[in-house]
């Protein structure tokens, strides 16, 4: 079995979270569980620049606090010149790079292939949500172990909605979910994942978050208080009943980028060697 390499592309911007906890975690997770030959190098992006080059078999791009919009941060150029070398490179080469985007990753990456509107939302979304499957997310492979909608964690104040069909279809892109379905609310639901290609995949809501690891959190005086105060001890109740439940973080966070990490696996392990095609 050939070593595969990873490139985790932090976008906390030096903020402390849980998220890359979860997933280093879960790499090692499928290093163990799978004896797969894994290794993997750490980009800070935001608050560093650091940028990784295409020496990578698998990119992991985080989520992150602050704006998803258009800005002149210096790492923001860097950042979209890779993603466009990694789908040149799908393109022109057998032997593929996967890449899977996290939330303020994928808002990015959205607003940057123009394949949808990206927006501020009218209050902040934060808590565990149903995410309901599209005709085309019911038959997506890392998909279909879950029920319909399954649960995931959301924490987002930006929102991706609006498809831009015509470019979706240029792209190769198909929409895999939808946030909740809100009958009572006159707006339209965000778009929660989509697949860019057959190596690149995304979510809008956190699939890396573990129940043990952020029900410990929630349990902590100051992370409680601060939910308590934004949003009402009935959402404070909610999300640690959801942490507690066996089908419904535990169950996301065991299927979807676990999942991810054997196809890529899966798909780079018959070729022990190859060369660019120019």
């Amino acid at each position: 079995m050939s070593l595969a390499k990873i490139a985790v592309l932090d976008m906390n911007n030096g903020h402390a979270n849980e998220g890359m906890r979860c997933i280093m975690q879960l790499i090692r997770n499928v290093q163990g569980n799978d004896h797969a030959e894994l290794a993997f190098d750490v980009f800070n992006v935001r608050a560093k620049n650091e940028i990784p080059g295409l020496e990578y078999d698998i990119y992991i791009s985080s989520g992150g606090p602050g704006s998803p919009l258009e800005s002149d941060e210096p790492w923001e150029q860097p950042y979209f010149a890779l993603i466009d070398q990694l789908f040149s490179w799908n393109q022109r080469n057998d032997r593929k790079k996967f890449v899977f985007l996290i939330c303020h990753s994928f808002q990015l990456v959205v607003r940057h292939l123009d394949l949808a509107v990206l927006s501020k939302r009218k209050s902040t979304s934060f808590g565990i949500f149903p995410v309901h499957k599209t005709d085309e997310g019911c038959s997506e492979p890392l998909l279909k172990k879950l029920p319909d909608p399954f649960y995931a964690v959301d924490s987002r104040d930006y929102q991706i909605t609006e498809p831009n069909l015509d470019r979706m279809d240029e792209q190769g892109a198909i929409i895999l979910g939808l946030e909740k379905i809100r009958p009572h609310v006159p707006l339209d639901r965000a778009i929660m994942s989509i697949r860019f290609s057959p190596e690149i995949i995304g979510t809008q809501f956190h699939p890396e978050a573990d129940n043990e690891g952020m029900l410990r959190y929630f349990m902590t005086e100051e992370k409680r208080n601060q939910i308590v105060t934004n949003f009402g001890e009935a959402k404070y109740n909610d999300m640690v009943a959801y942490l507690q439940d066996p089908d419904k973080i535990a169950l996301t966070e065991s299927v979807i980028l676990p999942g991810f990490l054997r196809q890529a696996i899966s798909a780079l392990a018959p070729s022990e060697q190859f060369i660019e095609q120019n």
